[in-house]
């Protein structure tokens, strides 16, 4: 019992790392007032969205599930969602908000288990939100080095709903492969079955 507590604290110094990390690195934008429209708005709106689809999904595939993956040299199930979170961090990180430790591009290799990635996950939509919050509709079209290319905060955007969806549709096909409803669409067939009043 002692051994596996002993491999399961630094996965707990982890999770605990990253949440005091994304209370730091929100609490400049705490004032700044939420979008409520035009891009900003939508895409943050968008991101919501996709969020809610991946943590459940997450959430839904068993914890044995994790380590499962289509092939050799291919992203597991649980890399895909820690992939998604690097990537909230890095694509936020661009717009100006101070990236937590520990939240870098090699997180994939070393946060493994469930009872991390969840709770993890969920930590970087509240960043990426936060960052694009703390914009304002002229910072749109600030320029940003991205990977050699320079891009506007608009594109990063762009670029953060595109990485989300993207793995969204990966985990959907991941969890299908395994035998796994996506909770959304179990949800409405359930609604569908019932029987009418």
């Amino acid at each position: 019992m002692k051994r596996r507590f002993d491999r399961a604290l630094p996965a707990v110094a982890v999770v605990l790392a990253l949440a005091i990390g994304v209370a730091v690195s929100l609490a400049p934008t705490a004032s700044a007032a939420p979008p409520t429209s035009g891009l900003r708005a939508d895409v943050v709106s968008e991101l919501s969205a996709v969020e809610k689809q991946l943590v459940s999904l997450a959430e839904a595939i068993p914890a044995e599930k994790y380590a499962w993956r289509p092939a050799d040299g291919v992203r597991s199930v649980g890399e895909v969602y820690v992939h998604v979170a690097a990537g909230n961090y890095l694509l936020g990180s661009m717009l100006g908000m101070k990236r937590p430790e520990g939240t870098g591009p090699d997180m994939e290799k070393k946060i493994r288990d469930k009872a991390t990635i969840v709770p993890g996950l969920k930590a970087s939509y509240d960043y990426v939100r936060g960052a694009i919050e703390g914009l304002s509709d002229a910072d749109l079209d600030k320029k940003v080095n991205f990977f050699g290319t320079e891009i506007t905060e608009r594109a990063v955007l762009l670029r953060a709903l595109g990485h989300s969806h993207e793995h969204l549709g990966q985990s959907i096909a991941y969890a299908r492969m395994n035998g796994i409803t996506p909770p959304w669409t179990a949800a409405e067939a359930e609604k569908k079955a019932a029987p009418k009043p």
